[in-house]
Parts: C-alpha cells; sequence; structure tokens
C-alpha cells in the first residue's frame, strides 16, 4: 500500500531566534558554545512554532513530496500540538493512519536556540507505549530517532524485517539510538540497506577517532548495512556502495544559509526516495544535496522540502562538476 513508511517521534520545534548571545572554542574540549549572561533577561528577536517535525516526520513529507506515498509511525499527545501535527500531516499527504494518539500525554516539544545560521536544540522525549502497527509491506522502511522508552521496538522492527525480507530498511540513527550500542542494535544494523549519519556520528558509533572517511565507511558496513553515507556538512558528503566510494559535493548555495536545522534529515530522507522511485546510487547523490541547499534556505526542517518537479530544475541548472566523484 506504501512506498515510504517512516518510524520514530514526531515533534514540534519552537525556534527562539537570539540576539543577545556570543559564540567561542572551548579549546580544552574542542567544542563551539553559545554563551549568554547568567542570571540575566536575555532579548530574543521572535518564535517560530513548528509542528510536524523530527527526523522520521521530516522523512516522511521529503518523501511524500517527491511522490511517493507516505506515511508515518509515530505518538502524539491529545493536545494542540498533536492535532497542529496531524493537520500538517494531511495537507502535506502523509497517511495518517499509523499515528497513536496518547489520552493524557502531551506531544513531544522542542527548544531551537537559533543563533546566526545554527542552532542547539533542548529537547525532551514523552513517554509513550511505543508499538509497531500492522504497516502492511512498503517497499521501504525508515528508522530514525525515538525516544528511550521505545527501546522494545528494535527488536519488534527486526523481527518484521526478518519475516519481510522484501522490505528495505533505512536508518538514520537518533541520539538514543547511538546511546544504545552497535551491540544492542546488532539485527538492525545487520538488516539495514541503507545507513545515514555524519562524520562524527560514524566516530562515535564505532568509538573510535578514524580519520579516514573510507575506513570509517567500511566499519560501518561491517555492521550490516549495504550502503553507507556520511554527510560532512559544507564539505558534501560521501557513499559506499559495494566496491565504490563516491564523493558527493554540496549544491551551490543561492545565498548564505539562514537556519541550517533538518539539512541532514533532506539529504538522508531524499536520497532514500530517490532509490524509491527506481534511480540508482550515483543518481540518487546527485538528488540529496539539492533538498538540503533548498531547506537552509528557510526556518526549520520542513518549509525547504521540494517536489519533484522543482528538484530536477534545479539538476537542471546545477554546475558542470557536480557529480559523485570516485575516490
Amino acid at each position: 500500500m506504501y512506498d515510504f513508511v517512516a518510524i520514530g517521534d514526531m515533534v514540534t520545534d519552537a525556534f527562539i531566534k537570539l540576539k543577545d548571545a556570543s559564540a567561542h572554542i572551548d579549546i580544552d574540549h574542542d567544542t563551539k558554545e553559545i554563551c549568554m549572561t547568567f542570571g540575566d533577561k536575555i532579548p530574543y528577536d521572535e518564535v517560530f512554532e513548528i509542528p510536524a517535525v523530527g527526523n522520521s516526520a521530516n522523512a516522511s513529507i521529503a518523501a511524500a513530496r517527491l511522490g511517493l506515498r507516505s506515511a508515518l509511525v509515530s505518538n502524539i499527545g491529545n493536545d494542540r500540538w498533536g492535532k497542529d501535527c496531524l493537520k500538517v500531516l494531511k495537507k502535506e499527504g502523509v497517511s495518517k493512519k499509523f499515528i497513536n494518539i496518547n489520552k493524557g500525554k502531551k506531544t513531544n516539544y522542542h527548544y531551537v536556540l537559533w543563533f546566526e545560521s545554527d542552532r542547539t536544540i533542548l529537547v525532551k522525549h514523552e513517554e509513550y507505549p511505543y508499538v509497531l502497527p500492522n504497516v502492511g509491506a512498503p517497499r521501504w522502511i525508515y528508522l530514525s530517532s525515538m525516544g528511550a522508552a521505545g527501546e522494545s521496538m528494535y527488536d519488534t522492527i527486526a523481527a518484521y524485517l526478518k519475516a519481510n525480507p522484501n522490505v528495505r530498511l533505512a536508518f538514520q540513527p537518533g541520539t538514543y539510538q547511538m546511546k544504545l550500542g552497535t551491540d544492542r542494535l546488532k539485527d538492525i544494523y545487520a538488516h539495514t540497506k541503507v545507513f545515514i549519519c555524519n562524520i562524527e556520528e560514524a566516530q562515535r558509533i564505532l568509538q573510535n577517532k578514524e580519520q579516514d572517511v573510507k575506513k570509517l565507511m567500511q566499519g560501518i558496513r561491517a555492521l550490516g548495512p549495504k550502503i553507507v553515507l556520511l554527510t560532512d556538512g559544507p564539505a558534501g558528503a560521501y557513499a559506499y556502495s559495494e566496491n565504490s566510494f563516491w564523493k558527493m559535493p554540496t549544491y551551490p548555495d543561492p545565498k548564505p544559509p539562514y537556519e541550517r536545522t533538518g539539512a541532514g534529515d533532506a539529504f538522508a530522507s531524499t536520497f532514500v526516495s530517490a532509490l524509491a522511485l527506481g534511480l540508482s546510487v550515483e543518481q540518487a547523490l546527485m538528488w540529496a544535496p539539492v533538498n538540503s541547499m533548498s531547506v537552509v534556505q528557510y526556518v526549520g526542517a520542513r518549509e525547504g522540502l521540494l517536489t519533484r518537479e522543482k528538484l530536477e530544475a534545479f539538476l537542471k541548472s546545477a554546475p558542470q562538476d557536480y557529480k559523485p566523484q570516485a575516490l
């Protein structure tokens, strides 16, 4: 019935655009920090409230805009934010059939501290009774971020995939899924067709500081995934499939990025959607950065997601060197 079923938490993001803050590098820990005066009243410019986001929700909407029959498996509360999320899914053409409305519980709500073109997110995942509904046999399952209460779902999903070998799994791990470790999720990794994360996350997953991108991708591949994608922000992305390695440049930004939330989700979900539409790995690599480029021109992870027609129009005007390069 469906081409693409995403599984994961759905949230409402409240973007708080800061004006009186600063950023500096912590030399001892090699991290960039956002700083505000403790105990002070900090002015902000404005707030943007964006419902129906989160890795999997973003992916389901990206797939729908690209022309796939898309659905989302997720939880919401019976509150205003939950109702707003349902309205967005209906508008975007994403099936709400597998959305569980939890009476007496809140919909996930995150605060996004937006400073300059980047963001720091304050997250809280509500504790829902996670259950895998009867999703039938879609062509692709897209699994991403869930809260700690969803741990038992991974065993259920692995058993479902074993019983449905024709269903392909794309896995874009969230923070808690990475914390669980590869041994706990070994059955998920073993059933994964496409795996996507950034370079720093790959180092965290493999528990090493390997700088060689090929070795990082081979390390992830050894866990089970058939196709491995590692994103590297403005430096582009890397892919490993069968015996081939590629580096993919970013699509040129028409203007400086406005707000970067959702760039990774757009890349990952567009790549998988392109495969679901019958494209090759190399063609999918050309699609994915276009949606990332578009998303960062808007606030939030959803508004800039492209239709297939608009994405292909960008490809027609791409520079000559915009193509996967063998590593």
